[in-house]
């Protein structure tokens, strides 16, 4: 027999427990809110979603997410054009840009090479970064990923494969802690990692 008075309810409770972090007390407390609330607002909610999933896109040169074929950072001409952040996902980006302390290009590689997860450079974008390099004149690439080992080794491939373009590769300063992800350091660490990055040396 159902936890639940109402099918319907049941339902929705599944599909928000679905979502990242969320259990099923906390998927109930949400639906049950929505539930309170004017349909219109309810309607709204639901139509955000909708027109999230059909129209957002993702930058066919950066791969961060965006309204438009480019994103905003990419078409920005106040931007320093010669410098390219990598980065593993699009929260880090959002990190990177609440420092305040980068106006460079990015690059999203979408996951890191993890072995054991079976993620291979082929499943990640990183033929579309060095394919970069030499069209839009890029002078350094920043690493920003993951200090783990999984991170480490992604590094070390962008590296070997960048060699043969000339481009400098440099990597953010260690001030985080190994282990640490992006999304997860605060602002000034964050910030102060970038401006302290060091190059990679392999």
């Amino acid at each position: 027999m159902s936890d639940y008075p109402s099918i319907l309810l049941e339902n929705a409770v599944n599909q928000f427990s679905t979502l990242p972090g969320l259990g099923r007390k906390t998927a109930l407390r949400l639906v049950l809110h929505l539930l309170r609330q004017p349909e219109r607002e309810v309607e709204a909610f639901s139509d955000s979603l909708t027109r999230l999933k059909k129209e957002v896109h993702y930058c066919r040169i950066c791969h961060n997410i965006s309204d438009t074929e480019v994103c905003p950072i990419c078409q920005s001409t106040r931007r320093d054009r010669q410098t390219v952040c990598v980065v593993e996902n699009i929260q880090d980006v959002m990190s990177v840009e609440k420092t305040g302390q980068y106006n460079g290009l990015y690059h999203v590689l979408g996951g890191i090479i993890s072995p054991m997860d079976g993620i291979g450079p082929k499943d990640i974008e990183i033929d579309s970064l060095v394919a970069r390099i030499e069209p839009e004149q890029i002078r350094e690439v920043i690493l920003a990923l993951p200090t783990t080992m999984e991170g480490d080794t992604t590094n070390f491939y962008i590296y070997r494969r960048l060699a043969q373009t000339g481009v400098r590769v440099s990597q953010i300063a260690r001030g985080m802690a190994i282990g640490n992800e992006l999304e997860y350091t605060d602002e000034i660490t964050l910030g102060r990692s970038i401006l302290n990055r060091t190059e990679f040396r392999g």
